[in-house]
């Protein structure tokens, strides 16, 4: 049976990694931020009911935007939600599910929570709550007005939640235009057409409505570069000759988490992307991070984008 490395043993191997003043740039595609335009795909509210294929619930518009009443298309996808998944406590912290939806499988611009270990859920709201863990505003400000009960209740229930595919990852030369529309959610360019993907990741919605609406049927398909997912394999299995730590040390052998280590298999590409970049630079700090920092120290951007690639492109 597997057992979680000591963090002494871990660290031996981390060391073999030496740190370096070394951090990648902020890539825009990997952190979106809504862009200032009108776009012809998101039409704004009219404040008819919807109902979803297969679903008993209707919801406007409105409602389904509102973080502190949850839209649940279909209840049999996930245990009964606690309170503060469901609709939060007003005014400062919304409801969990309103970012990372009922099923934890969340979206682009948010982090994919199901099957997250307990622990290391409190223990990532602490180091919100203390400072030690940045790059979220918002994660900031609940973790500010979250109890601990509540903290307790949300990570034990996603900790339930049976994780699920979501991300259908493709390797190509071009992608759909896009932009980044409200809520930070990237979505096709109104006017059509496809550009270069060159070395980025571009996740976009599998279905823009069913995403829109926060329905948990349908997730996403990310575009990456040609030849990354194997690159990626041979950085997280063997090191890339030098270049970081075999990942399956601390994450298990599939990936799928090792005691309070999180699982990586199946997760939201630009969140791996978004999550690597931020230990490189010291924004996410706290218990474990040092460890983070050191098998990250040597990987350029390239490096990331192919761990990713590989990591998302596997069963949760």
């Amino acid at each position: 049976m597997l057992r979680k490395p000591s963090l002494l043993t871990i660290a031996a191997l981390a060391l073999v990694v030496p740190l370096v003043a070394f951090a990648a740039e902020k890539p825009d595609w990997a952190f979106p931020v809504t862009q200032n335009m009108q776009p012809a795909n998101v039409k704004p509210d009219d404040g008819k009911l919807r109902s979803a294929p297969g679903s008993t619930r209707t919801y406007t518009r409105k409602e389904v935007d509102d973080p502190f009443r949850i839209p649940d298309w279909f209840p049999e996808m996930h245990p009964p939600m606690p309170r503060i998944v469901a609709i939060g406590t007003a005014p400062g912290v919304r409801g969990c599910g309103s970012c990372h939806l009922p099923t934890g499988t969340g979206h682009d611009e948010s982090a994919f929570v199901a099957g997250l270990p307990s622990a290391y859920f409190i223990r990532q709201m602490e180091d919100y709550k203390s400072g030690a863990r940045k790059g979220s505003g918002s994660m900031a400000t609940i973790a500010q007005n979250i109890t601990e009960e509540e903290i307790k209740a949300a990570a034990d229930y996603f900790e339930s939640v049976k994780p699920r595919r979501w991300v259908r990852v493709v390797e190509t030369d071009t992608v759909p235009k896009t932009f980044i529309g409200p809520g930070n959610k990237r979505l096709a360019h109104p006017d059509g057409g496809f550009e270069p993907l060159g070395r980025r990741i571009i996740q976009v919605p599998e279905d823009e409505e069913i995403v829109l609406f926060r329905d948990p049927r349908k997730g996403f398909v990310a575009y990456v570069p040609k030849g990354s997912i194997a690159a990626g394999e041979k950085l997280v299995n063997a090191g890339g000759d030098g270049k970081t730590v075999n990942c399956t040390i601390c994450h298990g052998a599939t990936l799928q988490g090792l005691v309070d280590i999180p699982p990586l298999a199946g997760r939201t590409a630009n969140y791996i992307v978004r999550q690597l970049l931020m230990f490189q630079s010291g924004e996410r700090a706290g218990s474990n991070s040092p460890l983070m920092a050191q098998a990250v120290a040597k990987l350029d951007i390239d490096d990331i984008i192919d761990i990713a690639a590989y990591i998302s492109s596997l069963e949760p």
